[in-house]
């Protein structure tokens, strides 16, 4: 059995424990590994509240974005290794707000091992962290980085993975905010796990597309899925769409959720 709870999402699920905290960001723990810290400092305290271990010897970073990195000090100290794109490092901004990592390199390595990797990489028994994530359907980029030139150009996001888990029900997949498009990662992890993904939870950055995209992907997701739990950067309508369409599969999420699957 796989244990899942999100410590942090931009809403709050879980009426108890009372003084839970949101914030625009993403962090759950699975089976004692932590993917993703949210913006702030919150999401130990949400931890804290939860009767949660407030150290993991294992992190997995999904991208180089402020609200799944900003975190990142408060679990440092009693962290061993530290798995991440190597992109996620890079300058990245909307318009004039920079919107990457808050942390450098040389600042997080002091603490914790950086293991940084592009292909998948097993972060514990039967979990994996995906890496770089090939792009056959259309993804979700945004904002600029900086390249080699020191020119801004658009930011593909090339940083994204999502952490998959190998279970006898099939394929566990949870997205920080699926920048890569949610059917890439679901192909990507089917191939690097060699079965189906039968569950989603996590950001799927459908808040960036038009409604007619969103039924597009809920038509290539028909027959996929037990259970969705689209949550973080996901948007109402499209969480509405997806409702709709899968209605025994869709599952509410958010700060203080837990799942066993």
């Amino acid at each position: 059995m796989v244990d899942i709870t999100v410590l942090m999402d931009d809403r709050i699920e879980a009426l108890r424990p009372r003084a839970l905290q949101a914030e625009h960001g993403f962090s759950v723990v699975v089976d004692g590994i932590l993917f993703d810290t949210g913006e702030s400092g919150a999401a130990v305290a949400n931890a804290r509240r939860l009767g949660l271990p407030t150290a993991y010897d294992t992190i997995v970073l999904s991208h180089g974005h402020y609200d799944h990195t900003g975190g990142l000090s408060a679990f440092l100290p009693e962290a061993e290794t530290l798995y991440v794109h190597p992109d996620a490092f890079e300058s990245k901004f909307r318009e004039d707000d920079y919107i990457g990592n808050p942390y450098r390199r040389d600042r997080i390595a002091a603490d914790v091992d950086v293991t940084t990797h592009t292909d998948p990489v097993e972060v514990a028994p039967d979990i994996y962290a995906l890496g770089e994530i090939p792009r056959s359907y259309p993804d979700n980029p945004t904002g600029v980085t900086v390249d080699a030139d020191g020119k801004r150009v658009t930011d593909r996001i090339r940083d994204d993975q999502s952490l998959a888990i190998d279970t006898d029900d099939g394929v566990f997949l949870i997205c920080g905010c699926c920048h890569a498009g949610l059917r890439n990662t679901i192909e990507h992890a089917e191939t690097v796990l060699d079965g189906p993904v039968r569950a989603v939870l996590g950001g799927t950055h459908l808040t960036a597309v038009d409604e007619e995209t969103v039924h597009e992907i809920a038509d290539w997701l028909e027959g996929r899925l037990d259970l969705l739990a689209p949550s973080h950067c996901t948007g109402p309508a499209a969480k509405r769409i997806l409702a709709d369409r899968f209605p025994a599969a869709f599952m509410e999420v958010g700060v203080g959720s837990e799942i066993d699957w």
